[in-house]
């Protein structure tokens, strides 16, 4: 028997070892430490300030890699951390407050491996250093603010079956409480709202001679509430750090209210807290009309269902509080030009909250509409030693313009001071508004230092597990040994080849760990192979008699043993978080890599070397 091996097998196994060695190559150059310069609010990184860079870093004798720019920032490369952390001192100084100068680190990367899509893998924040937030939602406000919407509903359907009610509003410690003149009225509305509103569970009760309905949301409804909001609070916080440019972060759940934010690369923390300060909310309200807002500011009573903001000049308005409409309605935004050349954003809508702004634009044309920008902001003061942390809300008027013609489900807002304002305006109302405000409960900020180290350590972990196994393999199965070898560093480069072409793929700490394990059993399936052609020849079979059987036979047994432990590597990854997921991923990918190498790959090499000639013996230890 002369074993033969088909030469389409030697192709497909040359293909998929040269794309591993050209996708696996950017992970060899490393990355440079970088400066990325952008602009703040209304502010536009351009020419003069690539200028001004230049020269104060060639004042400052501060030698720089290279100049680029990446869409609108601008990315100075540098030699060492060194020259970084002096180099940002210069560049901020030159530059002002106008402009956020953030340290980040940029793949050294030859440019012809980036022609043909080739990055090095994304390094999680344990390795490459960067910012990590851990946020708390609101829940309390979400389901408030759905409380609210209900009012506007209840409200609206009552007018529409003709039932009066003389008091709705919103109880402080939560419910919504009708009036009503008498208990006929009281009955109808109780009757008409239990077949209309099954959300909400509804009590009758009199009080001092008033006719009272308090409705409050069923658990079912709360709950909803609050899976609705803790998922559309990641969704959105995804948008807003991809639209922002923040490559490589991770937007996870954590918990019952908390949101993991992580935002490798960046040691600014200023710069990240900016990031997540534009997750704001934004509401359209109605300008209040019938009221003088400088009656209210001379000390008069603020109009009942109306309220007092201030525009960015600093001009007060009257806004009246009922909410048209919010940012979860809005699924699309681009900043453009009226036809008087002006700076506008152009809007798209859908869903129930459109119908409803609709509605409520077609009845109030020639009146102001308000976009209101809400934003929570949390500090930490020491009061007796204890770190008390205060939150603090500021709502602000970002645009003020007059409603022309009823609005569907794209309109234009108009009034914006200037196109970079209408552009920011488009990225906050395209990346979505957040359904409740979020709070900063811990922050930590991991230096590229310690992420050094952390490589520096992993990588020296695989290097002793291959250098041992490679040892133990060569001295104990000779030849065979040798090939076995070969197919394991084969398959780490396809490894790290996938690694870097799969999107979202990060590699952690335990993520190494995993590969360090794969490493191991990359050549236990190859210990099968081998022992079971040992046994084959010491069954009296011919060498190539052996190699045939060794390969099938224990073929079966390679397979059940991967495929258990790659549905266990699958069942961590499906219900694990962050380091487990981690552990997960390159586990999942070194088993079915190794696979591939451990018998497609030995099996070329081991017929490369012995099949289609006569052989006597093999080398393959005793």
């Amino acid at each position: 028997m002369i074993n033969r091996y088909p030469v389409w097998k030697y192709i497909v196994l040359i293909v998929v070892v040269v794309l591993g060695l050209v996708y696996a190559a950017p992970n060899f150059y490393g990355e440079d430490p970088a400066l990325q310069i952008s602009g703040t609010r209304d502010v536009v990184v351009g020419a003069l300030q690539e200028d001004a860079v230049t020269e104060a870093l060639a004042r400052a004798d501060i030698p720089a890699k290279g100049f680029e720019w990446q869409g609108q920032d601008f990315l100075v490369r540098l030699f060492d951390t060194d020259n970084q952390l002096a180099a940002q001192e210069v560049v901020k100084a030159t530059l002002g407050d106008d402009y956020t100068v953030a340290l980040n680190l940029a793949p050294a990367t030859p440019d012809w491996l980036r022609s043909v899509g080739a990055e090095p893998m994304k390094l999680g924040l344990d390795l490459r250093g960067g910012v990590h937030f851990l946020l708390q939602v609101d829940l309390e406000q979400a389901i408030s603010r759905r409380e609210e919407a209900f009012i506007n509903d209840i409200r609206n359907e009552l007018r529409d079956e003709r039932i009066r009610v003389n008091r709705i509003e919103r109880q402080r410690g939560g419910g919504i409480v009708l009036d009503f003149r008498d208990q006929a009225l009281s009955d109808e509305a109780y009757r008409f709202m239990r077949r209309t509103f099954p959300s909400l569970d509804l009590q009758q009760e009199t009080r001092a001679g008033n006719y009272i309905i308090i409705a409050e949301l069923n658990e079912a409804a709360m709950n909803e509430a609050r899976e609705y909001t803790m998922s559309q609070t990641i969704t959105t916080l995804r948008n807003r750090v991809n639209e922002l440019g923040v490559a490589e972060a991770v937007v996870q759940g954590q918990g019952y209210d908390r949101v993991v934010v992580q935002l490798p690369g960046i040691q600014d923390t200023a710069r990240a807290k900016d990031i997540l300060g534009g997750t704001a909310t934004l509401e359209f309200l109605l300008r209040d009309h019938d009221n003088d807002v400088r009656t209210v500011l001379a000390g008069g009573p603020v109009p009942t269902g109306s309220k007092v903001y201030y525009e960015r000049d600093g001009s007060p308005v009257l806004l009246k509080r009922r909410i048209l409409l919010t940012g979860d309605s809005i699924v699309g935004a681009s900043a453009e030009y009226d036809e008087n050349g002006l700076p506008a954003v152009a809007i798209r809508t859908s869903g129930a909250g459109s119908r409803l702004f609709s509605r409520i634009t077609r009845e109030n044309v020639g009146r102001q509409m308000a976009v209101v920008y809400i934003e929570t902001k949390t500090a930490t003061e020491m009061v007796n030693g204890e770190p008390v942390r205060t939150r603090d809300v500021s709502e602000e008027v970002i645009s003020l313009a007059t409603i022309q013609s009823a609005l569907g489900n794209n309109f234009r807002i108009t009034g914006i001071g200037g196109m970079e304002q209408a552009r920011d305006l488009a990225l906050l109302l395209r990346a979505g508004a957040l359904p409740a405000s979020i709070e900063i409960v811990e922050e930590r900020t991991v230096g590229p230092s310690l992420g050094q180290e952390n490589i520096r350590i992993g990588i020296l972990a695989v290097q002793f597990a291959l250098l041992l196994t490679m040892i133990a393999m060569a001295l104990y199965y000779r030849t065979f040994g040798l090939i076995a070898d070969a197919a394991l560093i084969m398959n780490l480069v396809i490894l790290f080849a996938v690694m870097s072409l799969i999107p979202g793929a990060t590699l952690t700490l335990p993520g190494i760990a995993g590969i360090v394990l794969t490493v191991g059993m990359a050549v236990d399936a190859n210990v099968l192979i081998f022992e079971r052609i040992r046994e084959e020849l010491r069954n009296g079979s011919s060498p190539h008699a052996s190699i045939h059987a060794g390969y099938e036979k224990a073929f079966s047994t390679i397979v059940d043993a991967q495929l258990t432990t790659l549905l266990v590597a699958l069942i961590l990854f499906a219900l694990g978080t962050g380091p487990v997921k981690g552990f997960a991923v390159t586990l999942s990918i070194g088993l079915i890599t190794s696979m591939f190498t451990a018998i497609l790959g030995t099996r070329a090499i081991v017929n490369l070397i012995y099949g289609g000639r006569s052989v006597k013996k093999l080398s393959i230890g005793r």
